[in-house]
């Protein structure tokens, strides 16, 4: 069985990519102590790499062995500030660069042990407060299961 999430490689990859973010791309803990504590970070642009979830695809099964494609989610949260900004008319403009380099990233690049790319499954605003916007790009990397079955 192989099925291994890829949150260290999709954040060393966007880190290495959009220097932007270089130092400033957090994990799902790190996101989760900021909504917990309803906060943004204070230095921004940033991001955060979290896991989105494994979607099951077609399966077939064979005597002694299972196998089942599957796509992994990884969604990249992107943080965007400008100051001066409350109705967030030109903190759209400024995050457009960094969602597009995000993107460009991730877009048809794969971990080498994984079977295909990762391709884009929807990019939202997801939030707006004190002059930020926030927004979710959920990737998804098809990939394959292979289990022996005795």
């Amino acid at each position: 069985m192989t099925a291994v999430l890829r949150l260290d490689a999709v954040r060393e990859r966007v880190e290495a990519l959009v220097p932007d973010l270089a130092g400033r791309l957090g994990n799902a803990g790190d996101f989760a102590n900021l909504v917990e504590r309803n906060q943004l970070p204070q230095v921004t642009p940033a991001g955060y790499v979290v896991p989105g979830g494994l979607r099951g695809l077609a399966a077939d099964a064979a005597t002694g062995l299972f196998r089942q494609h599957f796509q992994e989610i990884v969604s990249v949260v992107l943080v965007c500030r400008v100051a001066g900004d409350p109705l967030h008319a030109r903190a759209i403009d400024a995050a457009t660069p960094l969602v597009r380099a995000t993107l460009e990233a991730v877009l048809g690049w794969a971990p080498d042990d994984a079977i295909g790319v990762f391709e884009l499954v929807q990019a939202e605003l997801v939030g707006a407060k004190d002059s930020a916007l926030v927004f979710q790009i959920d990737f998804a990397l098809n990939d394959q299961l292979r289990i022996t079955v005795s």
